[in-house]
């Protein structure tokens, strides 16, 4: 980031932080989801589980969860009338201070319930925005949560930024009579100042994105990989398991927010490098991914995809679709995948044998008891590098050959003999030329 970037950052940093004054003055929670035709009740207790788990991770205690079948939300209250009446009492009785939605709120919607219902309400989007919020780190990863969250904000302008109080002293002059710009509404100075940070972190970030560009093309011949994942699949432990990063693993959503990259060394010592990602959730709020453009730039230039799976989680297919989806709204669909699935060490064995001939092309590990992780980099070796073993016989007068095969791949044994010297190797396609003429 260039001093411009940092001047943008450290002005947004000393505005007074909306998603801190939200923080937490609500502790406890109902959530309320809408059930549509089709949908099976494991299915509906799974999302709740999820939303759950949001909601713990964002530090919100949930005090109960609620449903309503219904195929289309209502246009006005996304509930229904009688729903939000129940509910309202219910939160009342058992002292819930906030209701979670479990789906993206309308403005109107979220004004609506709180109005007629006197319920103070949030939607699923804006607790993930709580969450990404806390766990950014670095800069940039400040900057674009800050986007989203102004994004998101921009049509609703709830109660919740104290910092725009300044902006109303500032219409007065010195004697308190009106100056210029008196008559404008005050939502609509409000909004203006939101546009003008929304372009200021947009132009950070671009140039943020510039220089990563800048790098990758620095850099081009290096291979690159990307782990990506539903969030919490383990993708962090694998990270540090390949390449002894140290990087931070919890029990959480989303605990890795910023791309993090390490030379990932191979048996062929070709150069490659592996970067963890932001975990994917179903219904990815639209402001996070595109405010994680410069971050998810990552993914896109990536040769090859590790598609980490917490095989263990009975919603395994259906997370796997919701990680293709997130890949195919931001273009990297098409690139090779490995799925990895994570967590083995907690299935029985009949169960993994199954999946095992289900899935044959896929790699079964235990990132954290560290199972088959070098069958997981054979198969890495292969799809990036096109390595492959080959059995060589090498005439005595090509013994120098020997040194040069140790340099650019992995000798797997070698054994001298009358006819000439025996070797099994692991090398790149790129390099095969060197001894076709030799392989047996």
């Amino acid at each position: 980031m260039n001093f411009d970037d940092y001047t943008i950052y450290d002005e947004l940093e000393n505005e007074q932080d909306s998603w801190e004054q939200l923080e937490k003055v609500e502790k406890t929670a109902f959530i309320a989801a809408l059930v549509r035709q089709g949908e099976t009740e494991a299915e509906t207790q799974d999302t709740l589980a999820e939303m759950q788990r949001l909601a713990d991770t964002a530090g919100i205690e949930v005090l109960g969860s609620y449903t309503q079948k219904r195929n289309f939300p209502e246009r006005s209250t996304f509930f229904g009338k009688g729903f939000l009446s129940e509910l309202s009492h219910k939160m009342m009785q058992a002292q819930a201070e906030l209701l979670i939605v479990n789906e993206e709120l309308s403005p109107v919607q979220g004004r609506n319930i709180e109005k007629t219902y006197g319920i103070k309400v949030i939607d699923r989007t804006e607790v993930i925005l709580s969450i990404f919020h806390d766990h950014a780190r670095t800069r940039e990863a400040k900057l674009q949560v800050r986007l989203a969250e102004l994004e998101y904000q921009l049509p609703r302008l709830k109660r919740l930024w104290g910092h725009f109080d300044k902006e109303r002293g500032g219409a007065r002059s010195a004697g308190g009579s009106a100056s210029r710009g008196m008559g404008e509404k005050q939502l609509e100075i409000d909004k203006r100042l939101i546009r003008t940070n929304i372009t200021k972190i947009n132009n950070a970030i671009a140039r943020i994105a510039h220089q990563k560009e800048t790098q990758r093309k620095q850099r081009d011949k290096t291979k690159k990989i990307c782990l990506v994942g539903y969030t919490n699949a383990g993708k962090s432990t694998l990270f540090n398991r390949l390449t002894n990063a140290g990087v931070l693993v919890e029990d959480k959503l989303f605990a890795t927010l910023d791309s993090t990259s390490r030379q990932l060394k191979l048996s062929t010592g070709n150069p490659v490098v592996l970067s963890d990602t932001v975990g994917f959730i179903s219904k990815l709020p639209h402001h996070l991914v595109a405010s994680f453009k410069a971050t998810l730039m990552e993914v896109q230039d990536a040769d090859l995809l590790l598609h980490t799976v917490d095989v263990a989680d009975d919603r395994f297919e259906y997370y796997i679709q919701e990680v293709n989806s997130v890949l195919t709204q931001i273009r990297a669909i098409g690139i090779p995948q490995i799925i990895v699935f994570n967590k083995t060490d907690l299935l029985n064995d009949q169960y993994l044998s199954l999946l095992v001939r289900r899935f044959p092309e896929a790699a079964f590990i235990s990132a954290s008891e560290d199972v088959n992780i070098d069958t997981l980099v054979a198969k890495i070796e292969a799809r990036v590098l096109g390595n492959s073993q080959v059995k060589l016989l090498l005439p005595y007068d090509k013994a120098a050959l020997v040194s040069r095969l140790h340099e650019i791949g992995s000798v797997i044994s070698e054994e001298y003999k009358e006819d000439g010297i025996h070797l099994s190797v692991m090398i790149s396609a790129d390099d095969v030329y060197i001894i076709k003429d030799y392989l047996v």
